[in-house]
């Protein structure tokens, strides 16, 4: 008691109390944009003040304050909540936000995620030399990935609508890292035992995404979950840029099992981590102020509160509404191209431009870097947009455009390069460009299924999955058949050009399901 006292009275929290709004960046400078409007936080008091009232009454209660301007203001701003000053000093001693620690360890495992991912994509290249792989058959173990991806995406995604996605990730985490140390002593065994582990790695990969989307929803409102989003996806494109950059240094140096070896023991050290400092709801969490939670849970519309307690509607349902398809096409489209730029980019600029696998490295890196900036851009943009009064279905049609239109259009450029540094500019922005279908389709899901977001994730995932497969191998024999990468990338970029149309046509940011 002395102890509070004493801080009522220091200078600094005197001065909090004179000038709030002054101040509330000291406190609060790691949120996401804590009291950016008003109808925030008088929503915000509103659910503190009428817990288990009913909804007519709540209505008199907010007309009321309206009328009368009451002075007291939402602690998010930076002020005491309800008249009191628990809240305040709470805030106090949080400089970061709970919510923001969650999005940072689920940025670090999207790394890992796809830097486990790369390893491979680089690595394959002295391993084609030394077993004598032809073009197409390396299109066949870069895909092998995929042959478990498209089995766990439903799976995984009902499992995290069920259990939450962080006792789901934990797991996940823990068997892609452990099959990620087994992949140097498959390669040297035999190359059906790569293709099986590569197989089985992409199984654990399966519930990464659901899980990742499913968490920042329930633990971000509503107009702050795309740059969540949009932070966790900068850590997947890093992970790119983690391992094309230091896999050549450690294949070089250490040999083919050094990189594998060192993402497998950052993927346990991280699931250690995971285990003890996250929870799958906000209330859960021991740690969340009272004000925090409470903001969370004042900038979500009742409807969009998870029950995992429902069961998933039948796939005959979900599929029988073309928001869904929008959504599928969206992530078949998405898939293709993104996976046809993972798997061949550094073999790209081998080949037709004949730099070495370190040069190839830094080329392919740069896209992938810049890829991280943007997708935090068009979320941030994106949760500006719904802010300022736009509906969630224009911004979703917006950000969606962009995301298609323009890596078609860089696609087809591309075709005309005539060096190395011209071919990393078009990639550069036909990924920049693509990153912003994190703040589309992706979160879109939860826009027309908030309860079964987890499993129509999966699905969609399933679809985007077989065509990843599909578009991997495909290069690989349009590129022996053809001799060249100009076909495959023209057929990529009109395939981006015909989901954008259906997109528009059909998708929507109103609850469907």
């Amino acid at each position: 008691m002395a102890s509070v006292i004493s801080l009522q009275h220091s200078p600094s929290f005197l001065r909090f109390r004179r000038k709030p709004i002054a101040t509330r960046k000291v406190f609060l400078g790691f949120g996401f944009g804590f009291g950016h409007n008003r109808i925030r936080c008088e929503n915000l008091r509103n659910s503190s003040e009428s817990d288990g009232k009913r909804r007519g009454e709540t209505a008199v209660v907010v007309a009321a304050r309206k009328r009368n301007h009451s002075p007291e203001r939402c602690a998010a701003e930076g002020t005491l909540f309800g008249g009191g000053e628990t809240d305040a000093i709470t805030e106090v001693g949080t400089m970061i936000p709970e919510r923001m620690k969650v999005v940072i360890l689920t940025a670090c495992m999207m790394c890992l995620c796809n830097a486990d991912r790369v390893v491979m994509s680089v690595a394959v290249v002295p391993l084609a030399e030394k077993l004598g792989w032809s073009s197409s058959f390396l299109g066949v173990v870069q895909s092998s990935f995929l042959w478990g991806y498209i089995f766990s995406s439903v799976i995984g995604g009902a499992l995290v609508d069920r259990y939450g996605g962080k006792r789901v990730l934990a797991w996940g985490v823990a068997l892609w890292s452990l099959a990620t140390l087994l992949t140097p002593w498959a390669a040297s065994h035999s190359t059906l035992a790569l293709l099986c582990v590569r197989a089985f790695f992409g199984l654990a990969e399966g519930v990464a995404l659901p899980s990742m989307t499913t968490l920042l929803s329930r633990w971000f409102p509503t107009d702050e979950r795309a740059s969540a989003v949009g932070i966790s996806m900068a850590g997947f494109h890093m992970g790119n840029v983690v391992g094309l950059l230091l896999t050549p240094l450690m294949l070089s140096s250490l040999g083919i099992s050094g990189p594998f070896i060192l993402f497998a023991s950052l993927g346990l050290l991280w699931v250690s981590t995971w285990s003890s400092g996250v929870t799958n709801n906000p209330q859960d969490s021991p740690h969340i102020p009272r004000s925090e939670l409470r903001l969370i849970q004042a900038g979500k519309p009742v409807q969009t509160q998870a029950n995992t307690a429902k069961p998933n509607p039948s796939l005959r349902l979900l599929l029988s509404k073309l928001p869904t398809w929008a959504i599928i096409f969206a992530n078949v489209t998405n898939n293709w191209g993104y996976f046809v730029l993972l798997s061949w980019m550094p073999v790209y600029f081998q080949t037709v431009f004949n730099v070495n696998l370190r040069q190839a490295a830094w080329f392919s890196a740069l896209p992938w870097a810049t890829m991280a900036v943007s997708g935090y851009f068009a979320g941030s943009a994106s949760d500006l947009l719904i802010r300022t009064g736009h509906s969630v279905t224009s911004v979703r049609k917006i950000m969606q455009s962009i995301g298609f239109i323009g890596p078609g259009l860089s696609l087809l450029c591309l075709n005309y390069a005539k060096s190395p540094s011209c071919a990393a500019v078009l990639m550069t922005i036909a990924l920049s460009l693509s990153s912003f279908s994190q703040a589309g389709f992706l979160l879109n899901m939860q826009d027309i299924a908030p309860q079964y977001a987890g499993f129509l994730h999966g699905v969609s995932n399933c679809a985007g999955t077989l065509a990843a497969i599909v578009s991997t191998i495909g290069t690989g024999y349009f590129v022996q058949w053809l001799g060249s990468f100009q076909a495959f990338l023209t057929v990529t970029a009109c395939l981006y050009f015909a989901t954008t149309v259906f997109w528009l046509l059909f998708a929507t940011g109103e609850r469907v399901f």
